[in-house]
């Protein structure tokens, strides 16, 4: 029988995951100002001199991927970091959730119409197997209860994933959930945590495996910073195997 404290701590995490969408639709515009400006993209207390902000991870999902076409999944109101791609070359996609976003950004980018379009990381995913070299998903996870992370949104992700392909995750690190001021939104809000090695775990048995940097300056293994909201991140690129990649399809199909 589930011990109270667990019910309750279940439901407050449900109640995080479903409110989490109302932020995002009362907040589009503001949301695609924030990230436009970088107000939340600095990282403090980095654990790599190299890591000092979102676009540093995003560069170096660059350099490791073995082509040109992303995904950037949960990519917000105003789809920033596809436009950045896009303008240097990448042929890229970009989902999100949240209806209002994803209208906000046709909006405002009426040329992204055929490249960011509604879809829901805790269900499949609208791609067939092995569609992209790379994905991004940043700031995501602490909004998808952990449950249907591991065994929805993670395997859809490297389903997706062709041979090689490479992986960028960025998500609040901890236990339990974390409560915030937000002063760049005036509203306090609420975040799930992840312990890095669950991700790792659900990763390897879906046949990810965690890329180390070749020297000292390039960003790689675990990777740890503090963001603007007082938050720790982890930070990790992961690579899907050639060898293994038939039997991981099989097996999530």
């Amino acid at each position: 029988m589930l011990s109270r404290h667990f019910v309750e701590d279940h439901r407050a995490a449900m109640a995080m995951t479903s409110s989490w969408a109302e932020f995002y639709r009362r907040n589009a515009e503001r949301y695609a100002q924030v990230a436009e400006s970088g107000l939340q993209s600095t990282a403090f207390e980095s654990s790599h001199p190299g890591l000092r902000g979102d676009w540093d991870l995003v560069a170096r999902l660059t350099q490791l991927a073995p082509g040109t076409t992303g995904l950037d999944a949960g990519c917000g109101a105003g789809a920033r970091d596809v436009r950045r791609l896009l303008d240097r070359g990448y042929d890229m996609t970009g989902i999100d959730a949240v209806k209002e976003a994803v209208c906000l950004t046709h909006e405002l980018c009426p040329d992204l119409r055929r490249r960011i379009f509604a879809a829901d990381l805790r269900e499949p995913l609208p791609f067939r197997n092995e569609s992209f070299d790379f994905a991004l998903c940043v700031s995501v996870l602490q909004h998808i209860d952990q449950d249907v992370t591991y065994q929805a949104t993670l395997p859809e992700l490297v389903r997706v994933l062709r041979p090689g392909g490479v992986l960028l995750l960025a998500f609040k690190r901890g236990s339990g959930t974390a409560s915030v001021y937000d002063h760049h939104y005036n509203e306090e809000r609420h975040f799930l945590l992840y312990d890095e090695r669950e991700v790792l775990h659900t990763l390897n048995g879906c046949g990810m495996r965690l890329i180390f940097g070749q020297s000292s300056d390039e960003l790689g293994g675990l990777l740890y910073c503090t963001d603007v909201k007082g938050l720790r991140y982890c930070a990790l690129f992961a690579r899907k195997d050639v060898v293994a990649d038939r039997s991981v399809v099989a097996r999530l199909s």
